[in-house]
């Protein structure tokens, strides 16, 4: 018997079920001391609508119970952060009277389930977070997990969320711009589909999510509510995978998704925001009504009547918890004055959005839900309890009992490539097939298009015109990162390294770091080792984000990431924001120019711990991270930064999977551009994934300014050779021809989901 697709557990064929049969409060995912807690709320014991409501707000999904206490940890503030965590989306300014809203969010369990509509509701759902603050949304990038392409599930997976996020953000009209894939073992059947927004306001018109002002009315409005996606936040998102059979049972909890009636909310919205129509605003995500109406309310320190009989149904026979928990997609909630009900509906209307007046709000902080105004009273609860009362859990930590072991397992013991050419080969892969799924130019904005170290936008607010002609254009920088591998080894530093690569891949595109976003993607919460991962990887990130001077603005915990009781390897993945000041001319991107210099600024280490090269080629795992010196690579990213600023970088590419082979292999067959280089003297000069390095491409007259400058930084710079020719050259290790490097870099994933 499954929550979503029984009405008849709220009339008693459970009650009188046998003591084999679990209770309704265990069917819905709450726990013994929780129902006591609710309890204790109440004075009573909770109705069955009432145990609904509170089984999907304290959710691991809504209520982040298992992973509160430590967020807490994260550096939040600074002066330009207008919002931070706790909101739909983080919002920055960026100068001008122009704000910038960020957020990203994790679709992996309905996607695992049903790709294309799993991955396209992601999309959906973080633009709504978007213009929910009052931002046109204006980019999406994705990050994303599978499993090795050779798996026909994996195939299928893959296919169906590029499909997803391709068919949503084209239609709806927001281009993706950038983002990631990785294919690894332990995604095989547990999939991560991470997906960001970022979106641009004038700063007057900023909205939060709160209601106030007793008398005022809430007003429903989007798509009709059915019965797709009831209880997937308590479902989908707290709890792994197990058999076909139970995935199968799952699939009724995936969302639907709609992208032409989102593209008419978002005109609506904007419209009725730019009117100062609307009082406070939330969208509807994660457990529907229950979380949008009590949200709203517990911010506005009011309580909020609500009419089920007023929502506008897309089903017949609905009973109140399945209204109040369907997560059906693009809805909005808006909180209105009586005087300014007309022109809402007005706007709405013009737009063919439906819109519906479902609530009240009352004083007291007291959430009712009734039949219809007047009518029977079915739930009362304290609004803020369904928040601020959810239980915190402290849960145990230990790091895993295999840890020692495999940090020893160094790799240095894997014999060396008979051919460091074919392994370079093998480690090409170009994600152009995924980005030919996706409108990227749309708005004509995109000034880096997918692919490079970072997507680079033109800055251009709605509603602002440039204070002159001659005013400098500024752009957005924007880049995901987040590397398993070295999170599997050691959380901490490993999330330190993919903050770190995420800054100076936002660097290298010649914008200053603003701020982050993460999506922590971890296995059962229940596990003391996933738990001591998680603790681990937020400290890394604290870190990493302080010495680099960039706060957290917001972000989101994907737990119960198993399958078969096997969780997958840590994976936060973090997006970091950057900010150009002066877009004069295109940043020099990942390439390299005919006679061009080649230098490298950092230091190698000589070791493949956590290297690509090790797994890839040899299915090794194990060793010890290279140090991370986060004050060193505070200095690489502002010289960097400032590098491509001054037009002194003729191309570049930080130093990240597959170390300097294969960074130096993307410029050349991005550019059609070959090298020669020396003093890589073994396999692991080539490969190792050392932090804190970047190869520059510069012109004869610049090498001796960007030597000086590094210099006066305290960056070491080493000349590793030069560009031209058709062949990629290693003195002394590898010697492979354009066309065949080209060939492996261009054809890795075609040639993957080929048929058999």
């Amino acid at each position: 018997m499954h929550f979503w697709t029984t009405s008849r557990l709220y009339g008693g064929a459970m009650e009188g079920a046998g003591s084999g049969a679990p209770s309704v409060h265990t069917a819905l995912g709450l726990t013994d001391d929780e129902l006591v807690a609710i309890e204790g709320i109440l004075g009573r014991a909770p109705n069955h609508l009432e145990l609904a409501m509170y089984a999907v707000m304290w959710s691991e999904h809504c209520s982040y119970k298992s992973s509160r206490t430590h967020l807490r940890r994260l550096p939040t503030e600074a002066p330009h952060v207008l919002v931070g965590p706790g909101e739909n989306a983080g919002v920055v300014d960026v100068g001008g009277g122009v704000a910038v809203a960020v957020r990203i969010e994790s679709h992996n369990h309905p996607s695992a389930v049903e790709p294309y509509q799993g991955a396209a509701t992601g999309v959906g759902g973080i633009l709504r977070d978007i213009f929910t603050m009052g931002a046109r949304p204006v980019a999406l990038m994705d990050s994303l997990r599978f499993g090795p392409l050779r798996d026909a599930r994996s195939r299928w997976l893959f296919e169906g969320v590029v499909s997803g996020i391709s068919g949503y953000g084209n239609s709806v009209g927001v281009p993706t711009v950038g983002g990631e894939v990785v294919f690894d073992e332990v995604y095989a059947e547990n999939p991560l589909v991470n997906v960001l927004c970022l979106g641009v306001l004038p700063k007057s018109r900023l909205v939060l999510g709160r209601a106030s002002g007793v008398g005022n009315v809430a007003v429903l409005f989007g798509s009709t509510t059915g019965r797709d996606g009831i209880g997937g936040v308590s479902v989908l998102a707290s709890a792994g995978f197990g058999d076909a059979e139970a995935e199968q049972a799952k699939r009724p909890s995936v969302q639907v998704g709609d992208p032409f009636e989102e593209k008419r909310l978002i005109e609506a919205c904007l419209e009725l925001l730019d009117a100062g129509l609307v009082v406070g605003i939330q969208d509807l995500g994660g457990a529907g009504l229950t979380c949008a109406t009590s949200e709203t309310a517990a911010r506005g320190g009011v309580g909020m009547d609500v009419y089920v009989s007023e929502v506008a149904r897309r089903q017949p026979g609905m009973e109140p918890f399945e209204v109040m928990t369907s997560e059906s997609q693009e809805r909005m909630l808006a909180i209105v004055t009586p005087e300014s009900l007309d022109e809402v509906l007005a706007t709405c209307n013009r737009w063919e959005v439906r819109a519906t007046v479902v609530g009240t709000v009352t004083d007291g902080g007291r959430l009712r839900i009734l039949e219809r105004p007047g009518g029977e009273v079915l739930a009362d609860v304290p609004a803020s309890s369904l928040h601020d009362d959810a239980p915190v859990y402290d849960r145990p930590v230990s790091p895993p009992a295999d840890l020692a072991e495999l940090r020893a397992a160094d790799p240095a013991h894997l014999p060396p490539p008979a051919d460091c050419g074919e392994d370079l080969l093998a480690l090409l892969a170009d994600p152009a097939w995924v980005y030919r799924q996706y409108d990227h130019q749309l708005f004509l904005n995109t000034v880096e298009p997918p692919g490079g170290d970072a997507a680079v936008l033109r800055l251009k607010a709605p509603g602002l015109a440039r204070t002159s002609p001659e005013a400098p254009t500024a752009a957005l920088a924007l880049s995901t990162d987040g590397n398993a591998r070295w999170c599997a080894l050691d959380p901490r530093q490993g999330t330190a390294m993919n903050v770190a690569e995420s800054a100076l891949n936002v660097a290298c595109a010649g914008g200053r770091p603003l701020a982050l976003v993460n999506c922590l993607n971890f296995g059962n919460p229940e596990h003391p080792e996933v738990m001591w991962q998680l603790s681990e990887s937020i400290d890394g990130m604290a870190e990493a984000c302080r010495a680099l001077g960039v706060p957290v603005v917001g972000g989101n915990v994907s737990l119960y990431n198993e399958s078969r009781g096997r969780d997958i390897d840590p994976t936060p993945v973090v997006g970091v924001l950057g900010l150009i000041e002066r877009l004069d001319v295109r940043p020099p991107g990942v390439r390299m120019v005919e006679g061009g210099r080649l230098l490298l600024l950092g230091r190698t280490v000589p070791t493949l711990a956590g290297s690509l090269w090790a797994l890839q080629v040899h299915g090794h795992r194990g060793g010890t991270l290279p140090p991370l010196d986060l004050a060193l690579h505070a200095r690489l990213v502002e010289l960097v930064r400032s590098l491509v600023e001054e037009g002194l970088a003729a191309g570049i590419h930080d130093v990240s999977d597959g170390g300097i082979g294969v960074a130096l292999a993307e410029m050349a067959v991005r550019s059609a551009v070959g090298f020669d280089v020396g003093g890589l003297h073994d396999h692991v000069a080539l490969f190792s994934e050392s932090p804190s390095r970047v190869v520059l491409c510069v012109q004869d007259h610049a090498a001796e300014q960007v030597r000086r400058r590094a210099g006066a930084a305290g960056v070491q710079l080493s000349e590793l050779g030069t560009a031209g020719g058709d062949r990629l050259v290693v003195r002394g290790l590898l010697d492979v021809g354009m066309d065949q490097a080209q060939a492996a870099w261009r054809d890795a994933i075609p040639t993957a989901l080929a048929p058999a």
